[in-house]
């Protein structure tokens, strides 16, 4: 039967396989640059630079927010839910996302398809700002009723 702990490996299993392709995108990134190229109809002819630029500078923060969300996971999965590395932990998922969006936004002009990667990335940024600050006020709740008791 499904429940939240398989749930939780689930994720945490995904976040591993997307940790295993960003090493491979950022390894293989000349190749996989390359055979776009020649298989694009738009006329892209010396963006080559520009495109393993973005994959390699948007691969920094993809790095830091799927180690945060691995590590968010863990906490979840030891139910440690409403704790104030939780908070850190999205906080700095947001901040990637909105990175990922920055970087996506600066390649635009080279590629103008960058622009939907650049408003899916600070789309979910923002929801998960909003949900780091539900969880943040969640946490101080928590520390004043623990106070109170």
């Amino acid at each position: 039967m499904w429940n939240g702990k398989k749930s939780i490996s689930l994720s945490k299993f995904c976040v591993l396989i997307f940790t295993v392709m960003l090493i491979g995108t950022a390894l293989s990134a000349p190749w996989l640059v390359r055979r776009f190229l020649d298989f694009s109809r738009a006329d892209l002819v010396g963006t080559e630079a520009f495109f393993l630029s973005t994959i390699y500078s948007g691969s920094v923060p993809a790095a830091v927010l799927l180690f945060c969300l691995y590590r968010l996971l863990h906490h979840i999965e030891i139910e440690q839910v409403f704790i104030t590395e939780n908070v850190e932990y999205l906080r700095r998922i947001s901040w990637s996302c909105f990175a990922g969006a920055i970087i996506c936004f600066v390649s635009i002009p080279y590629y103008f398809p960058w622009i939907f990667v650049a408003v899916a990335a600070a789309f979910m940024g923002l929801i998960v700002r909003v949900v780091k600050n539900v969880i943040a006020q969640a946490v101080e709740l928590k520390n004043e009723t623990e106070f109170t008791v």
